[in-house]
Order: C-alpha cells, then sequence, then structure tokens
C-alpha cells in the first residue's frame, strides 16, 4: 500500500471515530445541559473537520513535481499541518469564552442547571476511544514520516485530555450537588487552555517550515559528520536546510583534491547524496557543490 492510501486510512479510521463521539456528545450536552460536553462535542467536530482536511492537502501534497512546482507539493501537507493548528485554536478559544461566561453568571446569582449522568459517561467513552486513536495515529505518523498525521494524532489526544477535564467538572457537578453545578464550565475553561497550549506549538512549527526554517541542530550537526566522514571528502560547510512537506531538502558545500579528474569529483558528490538519501529518504532534496582545496 502506497504512503498516500495509508495516511487515508490512518486518517479515516480517525475520522469514523470522531463522527461517532460528536454525535454522542452532543446529544448528551444538549440532553443533560452540560456546557463542557458540548464544549467537547464541538471539539470532536474540530477533529472530524481536521480529518478533512488532512485528506484533502495529502491528496494534493502527493503529486509528483511539474512545472510550477520544481520541488513537488510537499508544501501542502505542511500547511495542512498549520490549518489544523489554526482550528484548534479557534475552537479553544470558543471554549474558554463559552465556559467564562457561565462563571461569571454564577459568580453574579445566576443558577447553573447541573448536568445529567449520561454526560458522563459519555466524557468517558470518549476518554478511551480517543486515547486509544491517538496510540494508533501516532505510531502510523512515525511510520510514514508525516507531520499532518502527527498533528491530528495530538488533536485526538488533546480531545481525550479535554474529555478527562469534561469529566472531572460534569462529575463534581453531579455528585457534589447543585452549588458545585459551576464545576461544569471550570472544566471547560481549563481542557480550553490546554488546547491553545497544543495549538500554538502545531502552528509555531508549521508556519516555522512554511517560513523556510532550517532543521534542528541536531540534525545539522549529524549531516555535517557523515559528510565529513566520506573518504576524499572535507570541510562540508555553507549547510542550508529545510523541510518540504514530509521530506528534508539539504544543500552544503564539500571541498576536495583539486587535481582529481571531473569524473571523480562527480562520483564522490553523488555518494554524499547517495549517503545523505539513504538516511534521510529517498525524496530528500540533496544539492553538493563541490570546491578545490585550498592550497596552504
Amino acid at each position: 500500500m502506497g504512503r498516500r492510501k495509508e495516511i487515508y486510512r490512518v486518517t479515516l479510521a480517525g475520522g469514523a471515530v470522531n463522527v461517532l463521539l460528536l454525535v454522542v456528545k452532543f446529544v448528551a450536552g444538549i440532553a443533560c445541559h452540560s456546557a463542557a460536553m458540548v464544549a467537547d462535542a464541538v471539539h470532536s467536530l474540530s477533529d472530524f473537520i481536521t480529518d478533512v482536511i488532512v485528506l484533502v492537502f495529502v491528496h494534493i501534497s502527493g503529486k509528483p513535481r511539474d512545472k510550477s512546482h520544481d520541488y513537488g507539493h510537499g508544501k501542502y501537507e505542511t500547511l495542512a499541518t498549520t490549518l489544523i493548528g489554526v482550528a484548534l485554536l479557534a475552537v479553544a478559544i470558543g471554549i474558554v469564552y463559552g465556559g467564562l461566561e457561565k462563571i461569571v453568571a454564577w459568580a453574579r446569582g445566576a443558577q447553573l442547571v447541573a448536568p445529567g449522568l449520561p454526560a458522563l459517561w459519555a466524557a468517558l467513552l470518549s476518554v478511551v476511544l480517543k486515547e486509544a486513536v491517538y496510540r494508533y495515529t501516532i505510531r502510523e505518523s512515525r511510520r510514514l514520516n508525516s507531520p499532518a498525521v502527527a498533528a491530528n494524532a495530538w488533536h485526538h489526544r488533546s480531545d481525550a485530555l479535554s474529555s478527562i477535564g469534561t469529566a472531572v467538572g460534569i462529575g463534581g457537578a453531579i455528585f457534589l450537588g447543585q452549588r458545585w453545578a459551576v464545576l461544569d464550565p471550570v472544566a471547560s475553561v481549563v481542557v480550553g487552555g490546554f488546547i491553545i497550549k497544543v495549538a500554538a506549538g502545531l502552528l509555531l512549527g508549521g508556519i516555522g517550515d512554511l517560513m523556510e526554517q532550517s532543521l534542528p541542530d541536531d540534525v545539522e550537526r549529524e549531516i555535517l559528520q557523515m559528510v565529513s566522514q566520506v573518504t576524499g571528502v572535507s570541510s562540508p560547510h555553507d549547510l542550508r536546510t529545510r523541510r518540504i512537506g514530509s521530506h528534508y531538502a539539504i544543500e552544503l558545500h564539500i571541498r576536495m583534491d583539486g587535481n582529481i579528474t571531473l569524473r571523480e569529483a562527480h562520483d564522490k558528490a553523488s555518494e554524499v547524496e547517495a549517503l545523505l538519501r539513504d538516511r534521510y529518504g529517498e525524496d530528500t532534496h540533496v544539492a553538493v557543490h563541490v570546491e578545490p582545496l585550498k592550497s596552504e
């Protein structure tokens, strides 16, 4: 099965769980008068929307390079990751705002309705299912080396953690009595704050890649070390790196004996390219510029 089809399979599996949970949560939240559960339902809806985004953009990113995209379409996958972060941030802000409104109303003397028990069971079901989907999706994202799938996995995890907070708030509101009904919106605010943190991480990573951010320092050090160990090659320098979707782009200069033939220099540069592609994947973009050793 091709990489793109495997990403589809993983995303569709998560999407099916999201559809089930968003229906269960909306019904339980509305029927049981639980603001935290309705917020959790909206979170699941955002999960489903991001599943659709991943499917669309991975399809585009899998297209081969063409006349207008010399480096392929990998950036579309990075764009998908960024959009997931935007969607997650928007949902989180909405959750926090709604929860704060209810808390302020309670502080001014308003009587909040305690949620019903089915809302608690819905929250616990969400915790179990979303944690299972997270573990499956993050494992597959590493195997497929897909940042968009990894971002989607963390969206699943955030929903699982969201449901834990929701369960605590709903449980407290149910079992501690009417005066503690405020725990329901309090839980939604706490969960919303956590989701904002996750969304910020996804946004920073996605925007960094779109803005041509270099690869991490440890990866660049590894590249220079590997190239330095190639016989006949010395002084790798002017290293430039970036991500193109799930692939790396590496450009660097190396020095070799200026008296060797052009064929020998070409073969040695090809050896460097093959070494880097063997380490970072066949789709790694590698450009090697050869310079003669400086005379003493």
